[in-house]
């Protein structure tokens, strides 16, 4: 008998008591469907799981840059209206800031609190505040209210309201769970950056200005030592970093390789010039076109004898056609090596903290612009972890080319 007076139907033909008749009044329970049956309208296929893969790769990015831009005008409003509301309001200093206005959404926000403190979902003593629960549209509405508070820090209020309304879109689609698209991540990114710069907490990190610093580099880039990018091959990486953001500025500049193209081929001798008369220092060695690392080069990649050599020696008149352009010619530096060559290296400004690489090693059957590409940032990490930092891979490139440079030959 059923907990509602009903009588069940039996149960399966071989158990203790049952029966194949069906008392009258019985109630029958639908059988389950056979589970196999449902399975693939259920099953997802590669192209699916691609599709949201890229969804939460987007969607996270997005986060990041949505969280620490939150973070930091959270602090910025706190850091500037606390001491204006606190002494009179109390702890409920920001309730008091928010004013008829904001009386709405300020109760809600402490609505939310308190059922956040009644089902533990307050973990940090730190956000148990009414602040902690305003989200970014509140806290803009927040400098506005109390812009001549504000207008001392931030030089341009139509900036900042300009970038906050470019990330609302990202911001409703994050919350949301929705498809966002690169382009719409792009923006958000850009504006994320700008909108740090305008709160004071732009990256400290000086090579920015040429490789700029990702949001997730500046939460995980401890875990791939200093490299910040992998690129399949050449084309890819100047797809993604132009040569003119990678030598551009530059006040030094050391490579080594077999023929250098990627500086040769893809940054102008009359941009060289320039750079070299802005006080650059150069240093560029070449593997000796006439010594015998060039021919087994050459049956390697499978390609004519004597071809590799020309073309590593026409790379060398054109430098050395630069450097006779110049009034400082002992600032531009050209030399060779007779070794095998295992890497080819581009360090940028690398005497410094600022210094960026790029490193292609040299594989049997592929030219250097199939190569895989890494793109190393030089100093300390961005991230501090709490155990002894090792070091990265950009001091070893760079002493790597110093040991070479010293048993090379100049070329006059």
């Amino acid at each position: 008998m059923g907990s509602g007076g009903l009588e069940l139907p039996p149960g399966d033909e071989g158990h203790e008591g049952t029966s194949t008749d069906v008392p009258p009044g019985a109630v029958s329970l639908a059988r389950p469907m056979n589970v196999g049956a449902i399975g693939p309208e259920l099953d997802w296929g590669a192209e699916a799981w691609h599709e949201v893969r890229t969804r939460a790769q987007r969607a996270g990015r997005a986060y990041i840059w949505l969280n620490l831009v939150e973070q930091r005008l959270r602090a910025v409003v706190a850091a500037v209206l606390r001491p204006v509301y606190e002494p009179v309001h109390g702890d409920e200093w920001v309730v008091a800031a928010a004013g008829p206005a904001g009386q709405e959404w300020v109760q809600r926000a402490v609505a939310v609190r308190e059922v956040s403190r009644r089902k533990g979902y307050l973990l940090d003593p730190a956000d148990d505040n009414v602040l902690s629960f305003l989200t970014l549209p509140q806290l803009r509405e927040l400098m506005v209210q109390h812009w001549p508070c504000f207008e001392p820090y931030i030089d341009e209020r139509r900036d900042l309201e300009l970038a906050l309304d470019e990330l609302e879109v990202t911001r409703n689609v994050v919350s949301r769970n929705r498809a966002l698209s690169e382009a719409v991540l792009n923006q958000a990114e850009r504006a994320s950056a700008r909108l740090l710069e305008i709160l004071g907490a732009g990256g400290d990190v000086p090579s920015a200005r040429r490789l700029p610093v990702d949001a997730v580099e500046d939460l995980v880039g401890d875990r791939y030592a200093d490299v910040v990018a992998v690129h399949p091959d050449r084309v890819r990486l100047l797809r993604q970093f132009p040569a003119e953001d990678i030598f551009g500025g530059a006040r030094r500049l050391d490579a080594i390789g077999i023929g250098l193209n990627l500086l040769v081929q893809n940054f102008s001798g009359r941009r060289l010039v320039r750079l070299a008369e802005s006080g650059c220092r150069v240093r560029l060695l070449f593997l000796n076109p006439a010594c015998s690392a060039v021919k087994r080069r050459e049956r390697e990649l499978g390609i004519k004898r004597g071809e590799l050599s020309r073309a590593v020696e026409a790379n060398i008149l054109h430098m050395r056609r630069v450097r006779a352009r110049l009034r400082d010619q002992g600032a531009f530096e050209i030399q060779v090596f007779d070794e095998t060559p295992r890497f080819t290296a581009y360090l940028v400004d690398g005497d410094g903290a600022d210094g960026i690489a790029v490193v292609q090693s040299y594989l049997r059957r592929t030219r250097g612009m199939e190569a895989p590409v890494l793109v190393l940032r030089n100093g300390s990490k961005l991230v501090k972890s709490d155990y002894v930092d090792e070091g990265g891979l950009f001091p070893t490139y760079r002493e790597e080319f110093e040991l070479m440079w010293a048993d090379s030959r100049p070329v006059s």
